[in-house]
């Protein structure tokens, strides 16, 4: 008969209560740090370089209990990885490289029925401001219905009836004065044009 494998002893760590190996990746590792140079310093031998004094003592003389001389950085590997994750950038099929929103404010007229226009007003959320108030200041301001609505391109934009699109950059730097001028493009016969 196979002898019955022994299940796994894990160590959590008390201050996020994730096991010790994910500390790095829980809510607050700098919290976890002091613990983690104490109970689990094998994990996280990087550690050992910042423990300063007495602490690295205590630590050093722990792991040559347990068996470890020399500390590499061979268990570190996942927190260098993670932040030359961040600094990759983010690559679309066909190896294109996708851009990163810039904070600008699109506005385009719409002709339907050949006499009535909407004016599409796409990029607020860029700047902090909440869509359902802007909708509602822009309804209240120029007396139209207004609407937020996702676009092609699956963003949420604010639609409002009527055309008033020159009227409309006066009243976004007046009412979010976050939002620059120079920021702020209308799209005339397909192309972006600046506001200014």
């Amino acid at each position: 008969m196979a002898e019955k494998p022994q299940p796994v002893q894990v160590l959590y760590c008390p201050v996020c209560s994730l096991p010790a190996e994910y500390c790095e990746f829980g809510p607050d590792f700098e919290k976890c740090k002091p613990w983690l140079i104490n109970n689990a310093p094998e994990l996280y031998p990087d550690l050992l370089k910042g423990a300063i004094g007495k602490e690295a003592d205590k630590v050093s003389e722990r792991l040559k209990s347990v068996g470890i001389s020399s500390v590499g950085r061979d268990r570190a590997a996942p927190s260098g990885e993670s932040s030359s994750k961040q600094e990759e950038v983010k690559r679309l099929p066909g190896g294109k490289v996708k851009k990163k929103d810039k904070q600008e404010v699109v506005i385009e007229k719409l002709v339907r029925n050949k006499r009535k226009c909407i004016t599409t007003v796409k990029g607020l959320d860029l700047f902090g401001i909440k869509l359902s108030d802007a909708s509602k200041k822009l309804g209240k301001k120029f007396a139209s219905g207004a609407s937020i609505v996702k676009g092609p391109t699956e963003k949420e934009q604010i639609d409002v009836q009527g055309d008033i699109a020159y009227d409309i950059v006066e009243f976004i730097t007046e009412t979010w004065p976050d939002v620059p001028e120079t920021a702020i493009y209308f799209i005339e016969g397909g192309k972006k044009v600046p506001a200014v």
